[in-house]
């Protein structure tokens, strides 16, 4: 039988996920208590401060505030976003050529503090910038993108708010996903193949939901001005030529650490689809999704870990071979994936691979490249390699249709 309201309203429990709003932060706060109130001032005139280069003096002015007097889960989120964008904002204000090596201890010691109260690593991840990083405009309004706006922002302008919004979009479109996969694991457990396969069509719809709301990028962010201005400022540092040494963090470690930029592979929601569907991803992109689990807040990385840990659903729906409704659903659920990921490929072109060549061409490189040439991520990986493996590792999922029947078979 399907999983009753109650089983679902536990799991929303348990791994801290919104029914209405999947993996997004509600209501996020947007001021802190008065004690904090440099962090916010600075953070709300960021792109001012990094502009006119005042950033790094201010900061390096700064007390080290302790972060005692921060209570709640939510304004543990607040903190964390706004000390990583401060200390994103500081590390590159004077762009790739200018980073620092040493985060001052002012944003070291409460951001490494605040980390580890939240269980996240002291860099602006995609759970910061896309999941707790927004307000509505009208608050009686839609949560749409022309209602929407950045409770904290990087040079970059509209390309800046599009960016971080749409992404912020298409993860609210996959909250149904998310729940449809709660339904598919526990229809699993009594082997229920009805519910398994409704499960499947409720994740496949917002699969393409996400999609469709993945076009809004196209119209809402210049190729141009994500590349040249934004995109350094979800730069990390680990794997990346600009920073080769990693971070040091004044008065936390006296070794440089290194951590990956905020990147899609962070995404709770794409993780939990593939650990659902047992896509098996080959040895290097595996391992570095698996090391991306490590900055999704530890509730969400739990659900991701659930589903990978459940028995197959692959292995259910080929258990089930004379149920072809069910593998249709299978595959079709699979494809849904794959045209997600390849969307991410052309979006990928448009906005790094293109731009990308055409600064190389003019001899002014910009975002990192690898020995090769290759534009990185701001996750550190080969992007187009990584991106395509994924992708691949998708399709490989797919169940063929049987033509015979299997010699096993008790007729």
């Amino acid at each position: 039988m399907e999983a009753n309201r109650e089983t679902l309203l536990a799991d929303f429990d348990a791994f801290d996920i919104s029914e209405k709003l999947g993996f997004v932060l509600e209501e996020p706060l947007t001021n802190l208590p008065d004690y904090y109130r440099i962090w916010i001032d600075l953070a709300n005139n960021l792109t001012h401060l990094i502009e006119s280069h005042k950033l790094r003096g201010l900061v390096d002015q700064m007390p080290v505030l302790s972060p005692h007097y921060l209570r709640s889960h939510h304004e543990l989120r607040l903190a964390h976003l706004a000390l990583g964008f401060l200390s994103m904002g500081y590390v590159w204000q004077e762009g790739e050529n200018g980073a620092a090596e040493i985060l001052p201890k002012a944003l070291a010691i409460p951001y490494w503090l605040v980390s580890r109260r939240l269980g996240i690593p002291p860099i602006l991840t995609y759970a910061d910038s896309v999941l707790a990083n927004w307000k509505l405009r009208d608050p009686t309004g839609d949560m749409d993108v022309d209602n929407m706006e950045l409770i904290f922002s990087f040079p970059g302008g509209e390309s800046c708010r599009g960016f971080f919004i749409v992404s912020l979009l298409v993860e609210l479109v996959a909250s149904s996903g998310i729940k449809g996969a709660l339904e598919v694991m526990h229809a699993m457990e009594s082997s229920d193949s009805i519910s398994v396969q409704k499960g499947l069509m409720t994740v496949t719809d917002s699969l393409k939901e996400m999609k469709e709301m993945f076009k809004l990028m196209h119209g809402n962010v210049d190729p141009s001005a994500f590349y040249g201005t934004l995109r350094i400022f979800v730069s990390g540092w680990r794997d990346n030529p600009m920073l080769p040494n990693g971070l040091l963090y004044e008065g936390v470690s006296s070794e440089p650490i290194l951590l990956s930029g905020g990147s899609a592979a962070q995404s709770s929601t794409i993780q939990c689809f593939d650990a659902l569907l047992g896509i098996e991803h080959k040895e290097e992109t595996s391992a570095f999704l698996i090391r991306m689990r490590d900055y999704m807040p530890p509730t969400h990385r739990q659900l991701v870990e659930t589903l990978s840990v459940c028995p197959p659903l692959r292995d259910f729906v080929l258990s089930n071979a004379n149920d072809s409704d069910l593998r249709q659903a299978y595959n079709t659920c699979v494809n849904a994936l794959v045209d997600l990921r390849n969307y991410h490929l052309n979006a990928v072109a448009k906005y790094i691979i293109v731009p990308g060549s055409m600064a190389q061409s003019m001899g002014c490189p910009m975002g990192g490249v690898s020995k090769e040439q290759e534009p990185i991520g701001t996750g550190g990986t080969n992007l187009m390699v990584f991106l395509k493996t994924a992708r691949n590792s998708a399709q490989n999922a797919l169940i063929e249709e049987r033509t015979s029947v299997p010699e096993h078979w008790e007729l």
